[in-house]
Order: C-alpha cells, then sequence, then structure tokens
C-alpha cells in the first residue's frame, strides 16, 4: 500500500491489485481515525466515512491530479511501483 501524497494530515494510497471491491479506479485516504475510498474520476467517496472539510480537500488534490492519478491507478491494479504525486500547496 504505497503512500502516493500527503498534505494537510491526509494520507492518500494506492494498493496493488486493488480493482475488484471497488471496480473503479480509486485512492484510499486516511486522516487522524478516519479512513475512505475516493473514486478518482469524479471524487466521490464510495466506502468509508471522512471529515467534510478535508475530503473537499482531497477532491481538488484529484481533480489537479487526475492524469498522474489514473496513470498510478494503471500501474497498482498491475503491480508496478507507483509514482509519488506532489501534495496540494
Amino acid at each position: 500500500m504505497p503512500v502516493i501524497s500527503m498534505f494537510y494530515g491526509i494520507i492518500i494510497r494506492l494498493f496493488h491489485f486493488d480493482n475488484k471491491r471497488h471496480n473503479k479506479p480509486h485512492i484510499h485516504v486516511e486522516y487522524q481515525d478516519e479512513t475512505a475510498v475516493v473514486e478518482i474520476e469524479t471524487g466521490e467517496m464510495l466506502a468509508g466515512s471522512f471529515p467534510p472539510k478535508k475530503l473537499k480537500l482531497v477532491q481538488a488534490w484529484i481533480e489537479i491530479h487526475q492524469d498522474e492519478l489514473m496513470a498510478d491507478w494503471k500501474l497498482a491494479v498491475e503491480g508496478k511501483d507507483v509514482f509519488k504525486i506532489n501534495p496540494l500547496q
């Protein structure tokens, strides 16, 4: 479960071979004790719970880095190494 980015206390991860359960390109996000799964294409939360203000930051970051996220997603589902993505600043 590689960490691909961190900002404002939020950790963003992509898991290898993780395309079965949600059937959509997604990331795993963590903030304090909260965790969620967020779709890359829409920013929609697919599972879990997350503070609304922090989710908005994640959604803004996804919008900025969508092409990079999709490239990383394709690598991750094949079990390949993914690249770090710049944090939200």
